[in-house]
């Protein structure tokens, strides 16, 4: 019985194998006659190649704005911290804390009246040395009538000469004495020096104030126009100095990220010398700050015009690739293919960059789309419509030299 099943059991086997293999066969057969569509699609003569859509920008000769990049903090033009030059007691406030006020505005008056009382003494001091004055003025004329007739001596004439100079000299002194007088009376009163903003009031109407006072009353900040002090890499030092020797050199004062303008203004100081510690050089620029964008102690990101390079070749700075061996750009021809063409850059700033070698007037490139190019690819483009507008970036400003 044994006998009859192997021979059975075997053939059962064998035609498993049989079948198997004739399935593997098939199976081959069918996935090796399957290409990929898209290899098929680009042997095939009788279908064209499929392009790769971009954007291009065709090469054309404008002026390039330099500027130069810093950080400032604003600061007022000017400060003023009022304090009393008199002694006395604060009788009345007429400002409010952070009110606006002009040059000349009343803000406070102290106790006037021991003023008031020195100035009538003073007064009434010189009345009493002018009227001594005309009396010893009457005895010198009848001294001198009777020197003329032999009746006065010489020595009584010279001592009433005397008299007069001294009472004269004394109504000079009651003089100075009233203007000193007068001077003080006016420091009761006292107006704002400058037009600007108030601070807060330390001392409230009722307390005595004393001109030996180390603190002051209140304090006035200049907003228009205001400063914004900020700093510079030593690097651009040549180019700065340059521009303000030239004539007006315009800054802009851009929020702290560097993507909003708020103001416009212009330098009006340099540092006499450079931070050795940090490597750069203090600025400063005045705003008109009409508009009151700009307030003490904010810190901003600075955009200084240095130079204009008139009429070169200037490409948005996503045209610019960076490969093994340098800067390039993918140039379309005018089968509409792609070439990689090496360029040197010698400005860039913003959004745009200076090209001093590699392209020329009327050149097409591609500003988008690069990642799918290669050297000799169709493209689809379309043109973009201009340079892109100059974009503040506090982290990158202006570079000066060329780029391989």
């Amino acid at each position: 019985m044994d006998m009859t099943r192997r021979p059975k059991l075997s053939l059962t086997l064998f035609g498993i194998f049989a079948t198997s293999a004739v399935a593997g066969g098939a199976w081959y057969e069918l996935v090796g006659s399957v290409k990929p569509v898209a290899a098929s699609a680009q042997s095939s003569p009788g279908q064209p190649a499929a392009r790769i859509p971009v954007t291009s920008f065709e090469v054309k000769k404008t002026d390039f704005p330099v500027h130069v990049y810093g950080l400032g903090v604003v600061s007022p033009f000017k400060t003023v911290t009022i304090k009393s030059r008199v002694d006395g007691q604060i009788t009345k406030v007429s400002f409010k804390q952070g009110q606006m006020v002009k040059e000349g505005d009343p803000l406070l008056e102290i106790d006037q009246r021991p003023y008031t009382a020195a100035l009538e003494q003073a007064v009434a001091k010189k009345a009493q040395d002018e009227a001594n004055l005309r009396n010893d003025q009457l005895n010198l004329q009848r001294f001198q009538t009777l020197a003329k007739q032999q009746f006065e001596t010489q020595q009584n004439l010279d001592t009433q000469q005397a008299l007069v100079d001294q009472v004269t000299a004394q109504l000079k002194g009651d003089q100075a004495t009233i203007d000193n007088a007068q001077t003080n009376l006016g420091y009761t009163s006292i107006k704002a020096p400058i037009s600007g903003r108030m601070g807060f009031r330390l001392v409230d109407p009722g307390n005595i104030v004393h001109a030996a006072d180390t603190t002051g009353i209140v304090t006035i900040a200049q907003l228009q126009p205001i400063a914004v002090q900020f700093t510079e890499p030593e690097e651009q030092l040549q180019a700065i100095d340059k521009a303000f020797k030239a004539g007006e050199v315009p800054v802009e004062a851009l929020t702290s990220d560097g993507t909003r303008t708020l103001s416009q203004g212009r330098l009006v100081v340099m540092d006499n010398s450079v931070n050795q510690a940090t490597g750069t050089i203090s600025l400063k620029a005045r705003f008109d700050n009409k508009d009151n964008a700009l307030w003490p102690g904010l810190s901003i990101t600075t955009r200084m015009l240095v130079d204009t390079l008139k009429q070169v070749i200037v490409v948005p700075q996503d045209g610019v690739q960076h490969g093994p061996s340098g800067l390039f750009a993918y140039v379309i021809g005018d089968n509409g293919k792609v070439s990689a063409r090496p360029i040197k850059i010698n400005q860039s700033g913003d959004a745009n960059a200076v090209v001093s070698e590699g392209l020329n007037v009327g050149d097409r490139i591609v500003v988008a789309g690069q990642s799918r190019l290669f050297d000799g690819a169709l493209v689809d483009a379309k043109p973009v419509g201009a340079l892109a507008a100059p974009m503040a970036d506090a982290n990158s400003g202006t570079k000066t030299g060329s780029a391989d």
